[in-house]
Protein backbone atom coordinates (compact mmCIF):
# COMPACT_ATOMS: atom_id res chain seq x y z
CA UNK A 1 0.00 0.00 0.00
CA UNK A 2 2.88 2.64 0.96
CA UNK A 3 4.51 1.76 -2.48
CA UNK A 4 1.12 2.41 -4.20
CA UNK A 5 0.53 6.14 -2.21
CA UNK A 6 4.52 7.41 -3.08
CA UNK A 7 4.02 6.08 -6.79
CA UNK A 8 0.83 8.14 -6.77
CA UNK A 9 2.63 11.68 -5.02
CA UNK A 10 5.85 11.02 -7.57
CA UNK A 11 2.85 11.20 -10.62
CA UNK A 12 1.06 13.84 -9.02
CA UNK A 13 4.28 16.11 -8.65
CA UNK A 14 5.17 15.25 -12.45
CA UNK A 15 2.04 16.12 -13.70
CA UNK A 16 1.15 19.39 -11.68
CA UNK A 17 1.13 22.74 -13.04
CA UNK A 18 4.47 24.37 -12.75
CA UNK A 19 5.10 28.12 -12.12
CA UNK A 20 6.83 29.84 -15.05
CA UNK A 21 9.88 32.63 -15.14
CA UNK A 22 10.36 33.92 -18.29
CA UNK A 23 11.86 37.64 -20.21
CA UNK A 24 8.75 39.73 -20.36
CA UNK A 25 8.79 42.29 -23.47
CA UNK A 26 7.96 45.26 -21.65
CA UNK A 27 8.69 44.65 -17.93
CA UNK A 28 11.63 43.36 -15.71
CA UNK A 29 10.42 39.61 -16.02
CA UNK A 30 6.56 37.23 -16.50
CA UNK A 31 5.46 35.18 -14.15
CA UNK A 32 2.64 32.97 -15.27
CA UNK A 33 0.42 30.58 -12.33
CA UNK A 34 -1.26 27.93 -14.21
CA UNK A 35 -4.78 26.89 -12.47
CA UNK A 36 -4.03 25.32 -9.21
CA UNK A 37 -0.60 26.01 -9.33
CA UNK A 38 -0.92 28.62 -6.16
CA UNK A 39 0.29 31.98 -5.29
CA UNK A 40 3.45 33.72 -5.26
CA UNK A 41 4.09 34.19 -1.72
CA UNK A 42 7.48 35.83 -1.89
CA UNK A 43 9.23 37.83 -4.93
CA UNK A 44 12.74 39.20 -4.61
CA UNK A 45 15.25 40.73 -7.49
CA UNK A 46 19.06 41.25 -6.45
CA UNK A 47 21.27 43.45 -7.96
CA UNK A 48 25.15 42.40 -9.37
CA UNK A 49 26.16 42.95 -6.06
CA UNK A 50 23.48 40.29 -4.29
CA UNK A 51 21.42 43.79 -2.65
CA UNK A 52 17.39 43.19 -2.92
CA UNK A 53 15.93 45.60 -5.47
CA UNK A 54 12.50 47.53 -5.28
CA UNK A 55 10.15 45.61 -7.25
CA UNK A 56 6.12 45.02 -7.95
CA UNK A 57 4.36 42.54 -9.35
CA UNK A 58 1.17 43.46 -11.57
CA UNK A 59 -1.18 41.49 -13.82
CA UNK A 60 2.09 38.64 -14.10
CA UNK A 61 4.67 40.89 -14.69
CA UNK A 62 7.60 42.07 -12.34
CA UNK A 63 8.06 46.08 -12.40
CA UNK A 64 10.87 47.79 -11.17
CA UNK A 65 10.19 50.80 -9.14
CA UNK A 66 13.83 52.29 -9.67
CA UNK A 67 15.34 53.05 -12.67
CA UNK A 68 17.72 50.03 -13.71
CA UNK A 69 20.96 50.66 -15.67
CA UNK A 70 21.36 48.75 -18.73
CA UNK A 71 22.55 45.73 -19.25
CA UNK A 72 22.55 44.64 -15.61
CA UNK A 73 22.88 41.12 -14.63
CA UNK A 74 19.59 40.48 -12.28
CA UNK A 75 18.93 37.20 -10.27
CA UNK A 76 14.75 36.89 -9.88
CA UNK A 77 13.16 34.33 -7.43
CA UNK A 78 9.64 33.59 -7.05
CA UNK A 79 8.44 31.70 -4.25
CA UNK A 80 5.02 29.84 -5.03
CA UNK A 81 2.92 28.61 -1.89
CA UNK A 82 0.19 25.82 -3.42
CA UNK A 83 -3.02 25.51 -2.25
CA UNK A 84 -3.24 22.94 1.05
CA UNK A 85 -5.07 20.62 -0.28
CA UNK A 86 -2.64 19.22 -2.79
CA UNK A 87 0.71 20.15 -1.30
CA UNK A 88 0.60 17.52 1.47
CA UNK A 89 0.81 15.23 -2.06
CA UNK A 90 3.45 17.43 -4.35
CA UNK A 91 4.81 19.64 -1.41
CA UNK A 92 3.39 22.79 -0.37
CA UNK A 93 5.97 25.48 -2.32
CA UNK A 94 7.60 25.73 -5.24
CA UNK A 95 10.83 27.93 -5.69
CA UNK A 96 12.31 29.36 -9.05
CA UNK A 97 15.46 31.18 -10.00
CA UNK A 98 15.88 33.08 -12.95
CA UNK A 99 19.06 35.52 -14.15
CA UNK A 100 17.83 38.16 -16.43
CA UNK A 101 19.91 41.20 -18.29
CA UNK A 102 18.67 44.32 -18.49
CA UNK A 103 18.25 45.12 -22.09
CA UNK A 104 20.68 48.27 -23.65
CA UNK A 105 20.07 50.21 -26.46
CA UNK A 106 22.48 49.96 -29.64
CA UNK A 107 22.68 51.43 -32.42
CA UNK A 108 22.96 50.19 -35.89
CA UNK A 109 25.59 52.47 -37.55
CA UNK A 110 27.63 55.51 -35.53
CA UNK A 111 28.72 56.87 -39.47
CA UNK A 112 25.74 57.75 -41.07
CA UNK A 113 25.54 58.81 -45.02
CA UNK A 114 21.95 61.14 -44.92
CA UNK A 115 20.61 62.25 -48.47
CA UNK A 116 21.44 66.33 -48.68
CA UNK A 117 17.91 67.67 -47.48
CA UNK A 118 16.99 64.68 -45.30
CA UNK A 119 16.34 64.73 -41.67
CA UNK A 120 19.72 62.65 -39.75
CA UNK A 121 17.73 59.36 -38.46
CA UNK A 122 19.57 56.96 -36.05
CA UNK A 123 18.54 53.43 -36.61
CA UNK A 124 18.73 50.93 -33.23
CA UNK A 125 19.20 47.43 -32.98
CA UNK A 126 16.29 46.85 -31.04
CA UNK A 127 13.11 49.62 -30.27
CA UNK A 128 13.71 52.56 -28.01
CA UNK A 129 11.59 54.44 -25.68
CA UNK A 130 13.32 57.42 -24.28
CA UNK A 131 16.15 59.26 -26.21
CA UNK A 132 19.06 62.52 -25.57
CA UNK A 133 20.77 63.87 -28.22
CA UNK A 134 23.93 66.49 -27.59
CA UNK A 135 23.19 68.46 -24.64
CA UNK A 136 18.95 68.73 -25.58
CA UNK A 137 16.45 67.16 -23.39
CA UNK A 138 15.23 64.10 -23.18
CA UNK A 139 12.90 62.90 -25.29
CA UNK A 140 10.36 60.38 -24.59
CA UNK A 141 9.15 58.41 -27.57
CA UNK A 142 5.17 57.89 -27.61
CA UNK A 143 5.85 54.06 -28.74
CA UNK A 144 9.06 52.60 -29.32
CA UNK A 145 10.65 53.38 -32.10
CA UNK A 146 13.49 51.32 -33.78
CA UNK A 147 14.12 54.52 -36.57
CA UNK A 148 14.88 58.09 -34.13
CA UNK A 149 15.41 61.19 -35.85
CA UNK A 150 17.55 63.71 -34.58
CA UNK A 151 15.99 66.78 -34.92
CA UNK A 152 18.68 67.55 -37.66
CA UNK A 153 18.34 68.32 -41.08
CA UNK A 154 21.52 67.44 -43.43
CA UNK A 155 21.24 70.82 -45.14
CA UNK A 156 23.74 74.04 -44.83
CA UNK A 157 26.28 73.81 -42.33
CA UNK A 158 24.78 70.88 -41.15
CA UNK A 159 25.52 68.54 -44.13
CA UNK A 160 28.30 67.39 -41.76
CA UNK A 161 28.60 67.11 -38.12
CA UNK A 162 28.59 65.42 -35.10
CA UNK A 163 26.64 64.75 -31.54
CA UNK A 164 25.99 62.18 -28.99
CA UNK A 165 22.80 59.70 -28.59
CA UNK A 166 21.96 57.93 -25.41
CA UNK A 167 19.00 55.89 -25.07
CA UNK A 168 16.56 53.47 -23.13
CA UNK A 169 14.80 50.23 -24.70
CA UNK A 170 12.47 50.38 -21.32
CA UNK A 171 10.75 53.39 -19.85
CA UNK A 172 12.10 52.09 -16.13
CA UNK A 173 15.59 52.00 -17.63
CA UNK A 174 18.76 54.84 -17.43
CA UNK A 175 19.95 55.98 -20.58
CA UNK A 176 22.47 54.39 -21.88
CA UNK A 177 25.91 55.71 -22.57
CA UNK A 178 26.14 58.44 -25.09
CA UNK A 179 27.78 57.34 -28.27
CA UNK A 180 29.55 59.48 -30.85
CA UNK A 181 27.13 59.52 -34.21
CA UNK A 182 28.42 61.58 -37.34
CA UNK A 183 27.18 62.18 -40.65
CA UNK A 184 28.23 63.27 -43.65
CA UNK A 185 25.83 63.97 -46.98
CA UNK A 186 27.46 62.56 -49.91
CA UNK A 187 29.71 65.08 -51.41
CA UNK A 188 29.56 67.46 -49.01
CA UNK A 189 33.07 69.39 -48.94
CA UNK A 190 33.40 68.69 -45.26
CA UNK A 191 35.40 65.91 -44.75
CA UNK A 192 36.04 65.77 -41.13
CA UNK A 193 34.05 66.38 -38.01
CA UNK A 194 35.26 66.87 -34.83
CA UNK A 195 33.64 66.42 -30.54
CA UNK A 196 33.90 68.80 -29.14
CA UNK A 197 33.03 70.89 -32.28
CA UNK A 198 36.19 73.01 -33.78
CA UNK A 199 35.76 76.62 -32.25
CA UNK A 200 34.63 75.89 -29.17
CA UNK A 201 35.93 76.42 -25.74
CA UNK A 202 37.57 73.39 -24.27
CA UNK A 203 38.38 71.75 -20.84
CA UNK A 204 42.29 71.47 -20.64
CA UNK A 205 41.59 67.79 -19.93
CA UNK A 206 39.20 67.27 -22.53
CA UNK A 207 39.65 64.44 -25.06
CA UNK A 208 39.24 65.94 -28.65
CA UNK A 209 37.76 63.29 -31.44
CA UNK A 210 38.18 63.35 -35.04
CA UNK A 211 35.84 61.61 -37.50
CA UNK A 212 37.00 61.41 -41.31
CA UNK A 213 34.28 61.04 -44.18
CA UNK A 214 36.90 58.47 -45.79
CA UNK A 215 38.38 55.57 -43.49
CA UNK A 216 41.38 57.02 -41.40
CA UNK A 217 44.28 54.93 -43.17
CA UNK A 218 42.81 56.16 -46.41
CA UNK A 219 43.25 60.11 -45.16
CA UNK A 220 46.49 59.88 -43.28
CA UNK A 221 48.06 56.79 -43.66
CA UNK A 222 50.50 56.14 -41.34
CA UNK A 223 50.36 59.30 -40.13
CA UNK A 224 48.89 61.44 -37.33
CA UNK A 225 47.34 64.35 -36.85
CA UNK A 226 49.90 67.20 -35.70
CA UNK A 227 49.27 69.61 -32.78
CA UNK A 228 50.18 73.66 -32.82
CA UNK A 229 51.94 73.96 -30.23
CA UNK A 230 52.64 70.19 -29.58
CA UNK A 231 50.69 69.17 -26.53
CA UNK A 232 51.57 65.88 -24.75
CA UNK A 233 48.92 63.00 -24.54
CA UNK A 234 48.29 59.79 -27.36
CA UNK A 235 46.43 59.59 -30.01
CA UNK A 236 44.43 56.15 -30.62
CA UNK A 237 42.22 54.88 -33.32
CA UNK A 238 38.47 54.37 -31.78
CA UNK A 239 37.04 52.72 -34.97
CA UNK A 240 38.17 52.47 -38.80
CA UNK A 241 36.45 56.59 -39.17
CA UNK A 242 37.70 57.86 -36.35
CA UNK A 243 40.55 59.27 -34.09
CA UNK A 244 40.56 60.45 -30.34
CA UNK A 245 42.91 62.51 -28.41
CA UNK A 246 43.64 62.07 -24.99
CA UNK A 247 45.91 65.04 -23.49
CA UNK A 248 48.27 64.17 -20.32
CA UNK A 249 50.01 65.26 -17.69
CA UNK A 250 48.83 69.14 -17.40
CA UNK A 251 46.81 68.58 -20.40
CA UNK A 252 46.29 71.48 -23.02
CA UNK A 253 47.44 74.79 -22.48
CA UNK A 254 45.12 76.73 -19.88
CA UNK A 255 44.05 79.87 -22.05
CA UNK A 256 45.31 79.39 -25.26
CA UNK A 257 44.84 78.09 -28.77
CA UNK A 258 45.59 74.52 -30.25
CA UNK A 259 45.45 73.95 -33.93
CA UNK A 260 45.16 70.33 -34.72
CA UNK A 261 46.41 70.15 -39.05
CA UNK A 262 44.62 67.43 -41.19
CA UNK A 263 44.99 67.44 -44.74
CA UNK A 264 43.35 70.29 -46.16
CA UNK A 265 43.63 72.77 -43.46
CA UNK A 266 43.54 72.72 -39.43
CA UNK A 267 40.58 72.90 -36.70
CA UNK A 268 41.11 75.35 -33.67
CA UNK A 269 40.07 75.25 -29.92
CA UNK A 270 40.12 77.94 -27.30
CA UNK A 271 41.20 76.26 -24.03
CA UNK A 272 39.65 77.22 -20.42
CA UNK A 273 41.78 79.66 -18.95
CA UNK A 274 42.70 79.33 -15.77
CA UNK A 275 41.07 81.80 -12.58
CA UNK A 276 43.18 84.71 -11.60
CA UNK A 277 42.47 83.82 -7.94
CA UNK A 278 44.67 80.43 -8.34
CA UNK A 279 47.10 82.46 -10.45
CA UNK A 280 47.30 84.56 -7.30
CA UNK A 281 47.43 81.33 -4.78
CA UNK A 282 50.40 79.78 -7.15
CA UNK A 283 52.47 82.96 -7.12
CA UNK A 284 52.12 83.60 -3.29
CA UNK A 285 52.85 80.01 -2.57
CA UNK A 286 55.87 79.84 -5.00
CA UNK A 287 57.12 83.19 -2.69
CA UNK A 288 56.65 85.75 -5.70
CA UNK A 289 53.98 87.64 -3.71
CA UNK A 290 53.78 89.92 -0.78
CA UNK A 291 50.91 87.85 0.83
CA UNK A 292 51.04 84.04 1.76
CA UNK A 293 48.45 81.73 1.58
CA UNK A 294 47.22 79.23 3.80
CA UNK A 295 47.15 75.76 1.60
CA UNK A 296 44.29 73.08 2.65
CA UNK A 297 44.66 69.76 3.37
CA UNK A 298 44.51 67.73 0.37
CA UNK A 299 46.51 70.32 -1.96
CA UNK A 300 47.26 69.51 -5.45
CA UNK A 301 49.30 66.22 -5.90
CA UNK A 302 48.90 65.00 -9.56
CA UNK A 303 49.23 67.01 -12.75
CA UNK A 304 45.01 66.71 -13.15
CA UNK A 305 44.81 67.77 -9.58
CA UNK A 306 46.61 70.90 -10.65
CA UNK A 307 44.49 71.76 -13.57
CA UNK A 308 41.38 71.15 -11.90
CA UNK A 309 42.34 73.79 -8.94
CA UNK A 310 43.48 76.32 -11.94
CA UNK A 311 40.20 76.19 -13.20
CA UNK A 312 38.63 76.11 -10.32
CA UNK A 313 40.22 77.47 -6.95
CA UNK A 314 40.03 76.48 -3.89
CA UNK A 315 39.28 79.20 -1.31
CA UNK A 316 41.31 79.96 1.37
CA UNK A 317 42.50 83.15 3.00
CA UNK A 318 45.57 85.42 1.92
CA UNK A 319 47.31 86.86 4.76
CA UNK A 320 50.75 89.70 4.51
CA UNK A 321 54.14 87.98 4.60
CA UNK A 322 55.02 91.12 6.37
CA UNK A 323 54.73 93.60 9.42
CA UNK A 324 54.68 96.66 8.53
CA UNK A 325 53.84 96.68 4.69
CA UNK A 326 53.54 100.15 3.05
CA UNK A 327 49.93 101.38 3.09
CA UNK A 328 50.32 102.07 -1.07
CA UNK A 329 51.01 98.10 -1.60
CA UNK A 330 48.72 96.56 0.21
CA UNK A 331 45.74 99.65 -1.25
CA UNK A 332 47.07 97.79 -4.29
CA UNK A 333 46.26 94.06 -3.56
CA UNK A 334 42.61 92.17 -4.41
CA UNK A 335 42.56 88.66 -4.01
CA UNK A 336 40.75 87.24 -7.05
CA UNK A 337 40.87 90.41 -9.06
CA UNK A 338 43.80 90.99 -11.78
CA UNK A 339 45.91 93.93 -10.18
CA UNK A 340 49.51 95.23 -10.65
CA UNK A 341 50.75 93.78 -7.95
CA UNK A 342 49.66 90.42 -9.54
CA UNK A 343 50.74 91.52 -13.15
CA UNK A 344 54.48 92.27 -11.66
CA UNK A 345 54.88 89.05 -9.86
CA UNK A 346 53.70 87.15 -13.21
CA UNK A 347 56.82 89.12 -14.78
CA UNK A 348 58.78 88.39 -12.17
CA UNK A 349 58.24 84.65 -12.64
CA UNK A 350 58.81 84.89 -16.53
CA UNK A 351 62.38 86.66 -15.90
CA UNK A 352 62.76 83.85 -13.29
CA UNK A 353 61.84 81.26 -15.94
CA UNK A 354 63.55 83.09 -18.84
CA UNK A 355 60.27 84.04 -21.06
CA UNK A 356 58.95 86.63 -22.32
CA UNK A 357 57.84 89.87 -19.58
CA UNK A 358 54.67 90.35 -21.17
CA UNK A 359 53.27 89.89 -17.51
CA UNK A 360 49.93 88.26 -18.85
CA UNK A 361 49.78 84.55 -17.67
CA UNK A 362 49.33 82.63 -20.80
CA UNK A 363 49.34 78.71 -21.43
CA UNK A 364 53.09 78.86 -20.93
CA UNK A 365 52.88 80.82 -18.07
CA UNK A 366 50.04 78.49 -16.41
CA UNK A 367 52.57 75.08 -16.85
CA UNK A 368 55.79 76.34 -15.26
CA UNK A 369 53.73 77.49 -11.89
CA UNK A 370 51.68 74.17 -11.88
CA UNK A 371 55.07 72.31 -12.29
CA UNK A 372 56.51 74.18 -9.89
CA UNK A 373 54.05 74.18 -7.20
CA UNK A 374 54.03 70.12 -7.85
CA UNK A 375 57.94 70.01 -7.90
CA UNK A 376 57.94 71.99 -4.66
CA UNK A 377 60.09 74.57 -5.95
CA UNK A 378 59.65 78.27 -4.40
CA UNK A 379 61.57 81.48 -4.76
CA UNK A 380 63.94 82.74 -2.27
CA UNK A 381 64.76 86.35 -3.52
CA UNK A 382 62.51 87.93 -1.31
CA UNK A 383 60.12 90.96 -2.16
CA UNK A 384 60.59 94.33 -3.22
CA UNK A 385 59.08 97.09 -3.31
CA UNK A 386 59.89 100.66 -4.54
CA UNK A 387 58.17 104.05 -3.92
CA UNK A 388 59.00 107.48 -4.33
CA UNK A 389 57.74 110.27 -2.73
CA UNK A 390 57.54 113.58 -4.81
CA UNK A 391 57.22 116.03 -2.02
CA UNK A 392 60.09 118.26 -1.64
CA UNK A 393 62.29 117.25 -0.42
CA UNK A 394 61.91 114.35 -3.16
CA UNK A 395 63.00 111.06 -1.60
CA UNK A 396 63.20 107.35 -2.52
CA UNK A 397 62.77 104.12 -0.36
CA UNK A 398 63.43 100.60 -1.28
CA UNK A 399 61.49 98.07 1.26
CA UNK A 400 62.60 94.88 0.92
CA UNK A 401 61.35 91.76 3.09
CA UNK A 402 59.01 93.61 5.32
CA UNK A 403 61.68 96.70 5.84
CA UNK A 404 63.11 99.85 4.45
CA UNK A 405 66.73 98.71 3.67
CA UNK A 406 67.44 102.10 1.16
CA UNK A 407 66.40 105.99 1.38
CA UNK A 408 67.68 108.35 -0.67
CA UNK A 409 67.28 111.18 -2.10
CA UNK A 410 66.59 112.06 -5.67
CA UNK A 411 64.51 113.70 -8.62
CA UNK A 412 61.57 113.07 -10.53
CA UNK A 413 60.68 115.16 -13.56
CA UNK A 414 59.71 119.09 -13.94
CA UNK A 415 56.15 120.64 -14.50
CA UNK A 416 56.48 120.42 -18.38
CA UNK A 417 57.62 116.80 -18.29
CA UNK A 418 56.47 115.44 -15.20
CA UNK A 419 56.38 111.88 -13.80
CA UNK A 420 53.33 110.26 -14.03
CA UNK A 421 52.08 108.98 -10.78
CA UNK A 422 50.76 105.46 -10.45
CA UNK A 423 52.20 102.37 -9.89
CA UNK A 424 54.02 99.89 -12.82
CA UNK A 425 56.13 97.23 -12.96
CA UNK A 426 59.86 97.54 -14.11
CA UNK A 427 60.31 95.77 -17.81
CA UNK A 428 63.73 96.79 -18.00
CA UNK A 429 66.48 96.01 -16.23
CA UNK A 430 69.89 97.32 -17.51
CA UNK A 431 73.10 98.16 -15.87
CA UNK A 432 74.32 100.67 -18.16
CA UNK A 433 72.54 102.37 -21.25
CA UNK A 434 72.62 105.13 -23.10
CA UNK A 435 69.13 107.14 -22.63
CA UNK A 436 68.00 109.45 -25.56
CA UNK A 437 64.63 111.48 -26.42
CA UNK A 438 63.25 114.73 -27.14
CA UNK A 439 63.76 117.63 -24.53
CA UNK A 440 60.64 119.85 -23.97
CA UNK A 441 61.92 122.66 -25.97
CA UNK A 442 61.80 119.94 -28.86
CA UNK A 443 66.35 119.69 -29.31
CA UNK A 444 67.14 116.00 -28.54
CA UNK A 445 69.53 114.68 -25.89
CA UNK A 446 71.65 111.71 -26.25
CA UNK A 447 73.51 110.32 -22.63
CA UNK A 448 75.39 107.66 -23.42
CA UNK A 449 76.92 105.72 -20.11
CA UNK A 450 73.74 105.94 -18.28
CA UNK A 451 74.38 103.41 -14.96
CA UNK A 452 71.72 101.10 -12.75
CA UNK A 453 68.69 101.77 -15.26
CA UNK A 454 65.13 99.91 -14.42
CA UNK A 455 62.43 101.43 -16.79
CA UNK A 456 58.99 100.91 -14.95
CA UNK A 457 56.51 103.42 -17.11
CA UNK A 458 57.11 104.26 -21.02
CA UNK A 459 60.59 106.33 -20.88
CA UNK A 460 60.57 106.96 -17.39
CA UNK A 461 63.09 104.61 -15.21
CA UNK A 462 65.01 104.47 -11.87
CA UNK A 463 68.19 105.10 -12.38
CA UNK A 464 71.76 107.52 -11.32
CA UNK A 465 72.51 110.58 -13.07
CA UNK A 466 74.99 113.14 -12.02
CA UNK A 467 73.93 116.31 -10.54
CA UNK A 468 74.67 118.77 -8.57
CA UNK A 469 71.78 118.32 -5.89
CA UNK A 470 69.05 116.21 -5.44
CA UNK A 471 65.36 116.10 -4.12
CA UNK A 472 63.81 118.48 -6.71
CA UNK A 473 62.22 118.32 -10.05
CA UNK A 474 64.96 117.97 -12.12
CA UNK A 475 64.35 115.36 -14.64
CA UNK A 476 62.88 114.55 -17.91
CA UNK A 477 60.32 112.28 -16.35
CA UNK A 478 62.35 109.57 -14.85
CA UNK A 479 63.28 108.99 -11.14
CA UNK A 480 67.27 110.34 -10.35
CA UNK A 481 69.43 109.09 -7.69
CA UNK A 482 72.95 109.55 -6.74
CA UNK A 483 75.15 106.96 -7.98
CA UNK A 484 76.17 105.11 -4.80
CA UNK A 485 71.70 104.86 -4.04
CA UNK A 486 71.33 104.06 -7.53
CA UNK A 487 74.04 101.02 -7.33
CA UNK A 488 72.19 99.66 -4.06
CA UNK A 489 68.88 99.61 -5.38
CA UNK A 490 69.40 98.22 -8.65
CA UNK A 491 69.60 94.79 -7.73
CA UNK A 492 66.59 94.77 -5.60
CA UNK A 493 64.95 96.33 -8.87
CA UNK A 494 64.47 93.26 -11.15
CA UNK A 495 61.97 93.14 -14.06
CA UNK A 496 58.22 92.74 -12.00
CA UNK A 497 59.54 95.12 -9.15
CA UNK A 498 56.89 97.34 -8.53
CA UNK A 499 57.26 101.17 -8.38
CA UNK A 500 55.04 103.60 -7.22
CA UNK A 501 55.18 107.40 -7.56
CA UNK A 502 53.16 109.69 -5.05
CA UNK A 503 52.68 113.00 -3.65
Amino acid sequence: MGLVVAVAAGAALLAWPSVGVAASPNGLAGISLPGFSGHVEHLSVRGPDGKLLPVTLRGGTVWPRVRLRPGERLTVTVEIRRPSWIGWLVGGQEKRTMTVVTPAAHIRSTLLRPRRGSAVTVSFVEPVSRVAVGDGQLRRLGSRRSEVPLGIRASGRATAGTTTVAAAVRPWETLSQPARVSWFVPGSRTSVVAEPGAGSRISPLAPLTLTFARPVSAVLGSRLPRFEPAMPGHWEQVDSHTLSFRPAGLGLGLGGTVRVSVPGGSLAWNVTAGSTLRLQELLARLGYLPVRWRMPAGSPSTPAEEVAAAVSAPHRTFSWRFPGTPASLRALWKPGSWNVVTEGAVMRFENVHGMATDGVAGPQVWRALMHDDLAGRRSDAGYNYVFVHETEPQSLSLWHDGRVIVTSPGNTGIASAPTAQGTWPVFEHVSVGTMSGTNPDGSHYHDPGIRWISYFHGGDALHEFPRASFGTPQSLGCVELPEAAAAAVWPYTPIGTLVTIES
